[in-house]
């Protein structure tokens, strides 16, 4: 299983599980990233930071540090 950070640029893939506690993992959740989402990763900072997403139809960034937090298939 790899982490969302891992996923290149222009693929889609489905939200397994998510990591992290309390008011991090609660965030992440709000943002719309559920368990069984698909999440497609339009692109990646130069630096790897922010990772530009679209979730349930509208577009995101997330940090790097939340992205790993984020298990995918």
């Amino acid at each position: 299983m790899k982490t969302l950070r891992e996923v290149p640029c222009g693929c889609s893939a489905r939200v397994v599980k998510l990591e992290g506690e309390g008011p991090v993992k609660r965030r992440i959740m709000d943002m719309g990233i559920t368990k069984g989402v698909e999440v497609f990763v339009r692109k990646v900072a130069p630096l790897g930071d922010p990772v530009e997403i679209t979730v349930r139809g509208y577009e995101l960034s997330v940090r790097k540090a939340d992205a790993q937090m984020i298990l995918v298939e």
